[in-house]
């Protein structure tokens, strides 16, 4: 028999947060670094905990060198070979701290990420990723990079419950990703009808996780800076963001140029682009941005406004001071194209 669970579960789109009574003059004197220590790696975190997506178009070198001057974080696509990285290395030491190597569950995606780490041990950091972190396939293979790696912070996902954040934290991982099915270009919801809202999600597993002193990811969902500071207000630790950071100079992609227009490619990574058969992503086309560093800037700006807003001077501080008011429409769109 079906069961059917009748709480209701929200998305970004169906909130908004409450402003509070603030000191803070201007957002410019709210910090947005955090420090983390972490449950089974114990390394230490300090940085602006936001995150390129390991995603080819994404979590590319050129992204890594303009996010690291931010302290931002990149998760670096998996398809780099071990001489790009030694190149990028030995070019960009200062970046290390602020990257992690990618690898799936394939024997030989894991024996490149072997040889990347043991070639760069600056590295410090490792992002397990599948699209269905529930399988018990998944659980085994987190136990065994621990084993092999035990002092390295293990990010792994894709989950979007408490429970088996739990699982996960308790196999060796450090930082679980949370999202099923809200990306741009994730298309598992329709291929599948998988899913939930990406702010409960969040919710619930940031729960559960700092339950056990972990840590989480919220990954996917955000389509403007409103979003992230969102998902920090709902408790994710850090926020990965894929489409936001696509179609920039420093995106991977081919550049197209139609009708005096330039565009770039951005898909998911289980679209055909990515691995030639189409299962869980799809192909778009994204208005070409320019340089990343100001969308970075405008993202960083508009949390450090919504900071103001409630009243948080750190980054911290902003899921304490968070009252979401669940609303029906979050903009007025008579001068969009959309009306």
């Amino acid at each position: 028999m079906p069961h059917i669970d009748n709480d209701v579960k929200l998305d970004f789109k169906d909130v908004l947060l409450r402003p509070k009574r603030s000191t803070l003059k201007s957002r410019s004197e709210v910090d947005l670094t955090r420090s983390f220590s972490f449950r089974n790696s114990k390394q230490m975190y300090n940085g602006v905990p936001i995150i390129a997506a390991n995603m080819d178009t994404v979590g590319t070198f050129e992204m890594a060198k303009v996010l690291c001057k931010f302290s931002l974080f990149t998760a670096v696509h998996k398809h780099y070979s071990l001489h790009q990285w030694q190149e990028f290395a030995g070019q960009n030491p200062d970046c290390l701290q602020y990257l992690a190597a990618s690898s799936g569950t394939g024997s030989s995606d894991f024996e490149q990420l072997e040889q990347i780490l043991e070639a760069i041990p600056q590295v410090k950091y490792i992002c397990l990723d599948v699209a269905n972190g529930y399988s018990e396939h998944f659980v085994e293979f987190v136990k065994d990079v621990r084993k092999r790696f035990p002092q390295h912070t293990i990010m792994a996902g894709n989950v979007v419950t408490g429970e088996m954040v739990e699982e996960l934290i308790l196999s060796g991982a450090d930082i679980i990703k949370v999202g099923i099915g809200p990306g741009s270009v994730c298309t598992t919801r329709k291929k599948t009808g998988v899913g939930y809202p990406q702010l409960s999600a969040v919710m619930e597993c940031a729960d559960a996780a700092h339950g056990l002193k972990g840590h989480i990811i919220s990954d996917g969902g955000c389509s403007c800076p409103g979003d992230v500071a969102k998902a920090f207000g709902a408790g994710a630790d850090f926020v990965m963001l894929g489409g936001m950071l696509a179609g920039h100079s420093e995106s991977g992609g081919e550049l197209i140029e139609r009708d005096g227009k330039k565009y770039k490619l951005f898909y998911g990574m289980s679209s055909e682009m990515a691995m030639k058969k189409a299962s869980e992503g799809k192909t778009v086309e994204v208005p070409f941005k320019g340089d990343v560093e100001h969308t970075i800037r405008d993202i960083l700006g508009g949390i450090r406004s919504t900071c103001t807003y409630v009243g948080a001077a750190k980054l911290k501080e902003l899921s304490r001071r968070t009252t979401f008011i669940r609303v029906t429409q979050q903009v007025n769109l008579i001068f969009s194209d959309a009306h």
